[in-house]
This record gives C-alpha cells, structure tokens and sequence, in this order.
C-alpha cells in the first residue's frame, strides 16, 4: 500500500553554517562596531545579545537573511521577545521547531478526513503517516496540504509505492 510521511525537520548543518554566516558579517559591518553584538548557537536554539535593542534586531535580520539563504524556512524558527540582561543589555532567544507536534498532527490528520480524500493518516511521534491505495490519493493529499497554511514548514518523505 503506497504511503508517505508528513514531517517538519531543518537540517542542523545548514543553521550551524548559516549562525557561523551571521557572525561574521556582524563583526565586519561598520553598524555593529562597539556594540558588542554577537550570535551563538546553543542547546536551547541560537542566542542573540547585544548593547541595545535596535542593533538586537539588525542582528536578528542578519541571521533570517542567512537562514533564507541557506535553504531553511523562517517556520522553523520561533523568535522569543528581547529580554535586557545585566549591564542594560540585552538578550533574545531564536528556538529552532523541530518535528510536528502533537497538536499540528491532529490539524494534519482533520484536514485530511474533511478534504473527503481516499487516504489513512496516522499520528506517529514527530511525523505522520498516510496511506492509501493509490499513489494519486496520496499526490492529492500532498497537494492539499500544500495548499494550507499550518505555521509549520512540511516536508513529504518516505514514499513508498
């Protein structure tokens, strides 16, 4: 039976590349001098801090510029508000969304069964399932949530036929 997988993943190489991009262009831009801005990837996500809030979010521009460049998807993204930090700095945190949650899964597997489709969706961790008879269903399936704007950035792997 041909099936498909629906899942949200960023490729982890491509954001180290991109943060290492950012770093460097804030320590050669004239704007960023003495401001003591700087981008760094850590386990919660990717960590900006700088002198003021308005180099913090020309920081934070520069570091959507070269995710957009290297192929990764804002979606993927979930800014946290600025927060000041000690000496009147102040601090932002950028979480990277990895996989479809639980919630996200059940609007797929809803859209799918009121789109009247001829395919089976199944929740399975971070991904889900579907599967039908045949290989049409399933590219009507991809285009229907193609169509739909969920907040996620969707990827359709695993076909099977």
């Amino acid at each position: 039976m041909p099936s498909f997988d629906v899942v949200s993943n960023v490729a982890l190489n491509e954001v180290d590349n991109a943060v290492t991009q950012a770093q460097k262009e804030i320590l050669q831009r004239f704007d960023f001098k003495d401001t003591e801005t700087e981008v760094e990837k850590t386990g919660d996500g990717i960590v900006l801090r700088s002198a003021s809030e308005g180099r913090l979010e020309a920081a934070l521009k520069v570091l959507q510029e070269k995710m957009v460049r290297r192929g990764i998807s804002l979606r993927s993204l979930e800014v946290k508000k600025p927060e000041p930090g000690a000496k009147g700095a102040y601090r932002q945190l950028v979480e990277i969304k990895q996989g479809v949650t639980i919630e996200k899964a059940r609007e797929i597997v809803k859209l799918l069964k009121d789109a009247k489709l001829k395919v089976q969706a199944s929740i399975q961790s971070d991904h889900v399932r579907v599967t039908g008879k045949k290989k049409d269903d399933l590219q009507t399936a991809i285009r229907a949530l193609k169509a739909q704007d969920l907040g996620i950035d969707l990827q359709f792997t695993n076909f099977r036929d």
